[in-house]
């Protein structure tokens, strides 16, 4: 029976899935690969605030059910697909959308990895260079559109992609002030201090830590990409944590890395990453 459901919302390419495995070296956690759950609720609450049957009723009456509705699905979900206490349900919308979690999951707890971004922006720009044997969306030679690394930046800088859709996300938190609800985690912190910040993680989340195995991490999340028309193994976990060496000036270039440097202080002020790191 599931006890208490915790929450991912992180920035992309910032272990997210290595993370969600540790997790699951818990056995009392049961850990997904990126969740549909966000969806089944927006879908319930469209047809809630749209469907004039619950409209003619009483406003209080169908509220209170509604979000009975929604926290007793989530766990109903759960109960079905494991017998696990602990659930940690990943979705990058989590965390913006924590006041529409809160009114029907109180105190919800939810952990937002962050990694420089700069080194976000270089992992998307050596995939991109790494499947140079298929297509890729974000490159149309026909309108000259992501054909440079500058293009490419802009383009996923872009709020309706995915990193510029995340930072934004993060600046909203800030901006509603809610931010200090969340726990954030720098990805640096996770691989080069894996035990204190474990620790930090268990101390938000309120439980008893587990001695986690950081040299022996095993996937047990599987996520097909390729339904998104996207490489399949872009969710692919390495056994241990590591932390390889910052090499985003060289893939990127200077430029760009202090453009984004500049453009986003706040998001370096914020997470304590330096201009020169």
């Amino acid at each position: 029976m599931v006890e208490k459901i915790y929450f991912q919302s992180s920035m992309p390419r910032s272990g997210s899935t290595i993370f969600q495995n540790l997790m699951g070296q818990n056995p009392e956690f049961y850990v997904t690969p990126t969740s549909g759950m966000l969806e089944l609720v927006f879908g319930a609450r469209a047809n809630y605030t749209n469907s004039p049957e619950f409209n003619a009723q009483d406003s209080e009456l169908m509220k209170k059910g509604f979000t009975s509705f929604c926290k007793n699905g989530m766990e109903g979900y759960f109960n079905a697909i494991t017998d696990k206490k602990y659930i940690l349900d990943k979705s990058r919308g989590w965390g913006v959308y924590r006041p529409f979690l809160e009114s029907f999951y109180p105190n919800p707890k939810v952990i937002c990895l962050v990694r420089d971004l700069r080194s976000v922006l270089c992992s998307y720009e050596k995939i991109y260079r790494k499947n140079q044997h298929k297509s890729d969306p974000i490159r149309d030679d026909s309108t000259s559109s992501g054909t440079t690394v500058h293009k490419r930046v802009d383009e996923w800088m872009n709020p309706n992609n995915t990193i510029g859709r995340a930072v934004e996300r993060i600046f909203e938190m800030i901006r509603q002030g809610y931010d200090d609800k969340i726990l954030y985690v720098r990805y640096e912190d996770l691989c080069l201090n894996p035990e204190h910040e474990m620790k930090r993680i268990y101390n938000y989340l309120e439980l008893p830590y587990f001695e986690h195995d950081f040299d022996n991490i095993q996937q047990i999340t599987i996520e097909d990409d390729s339904v998104y028309g996207l490489s399949n193994d872009l969710h692919k976990i390495r056994p241990t944590l590591e932390l390889n060496p910052s090499d985003f000036k060289q893939i990127l270039g200077v430029d760009i890395s202090n453009w984004a440097y500049d453009t986003y202080k706040w998001y370096f002020d914020k997470f304590n990453y330096k201009k020169n790191s």
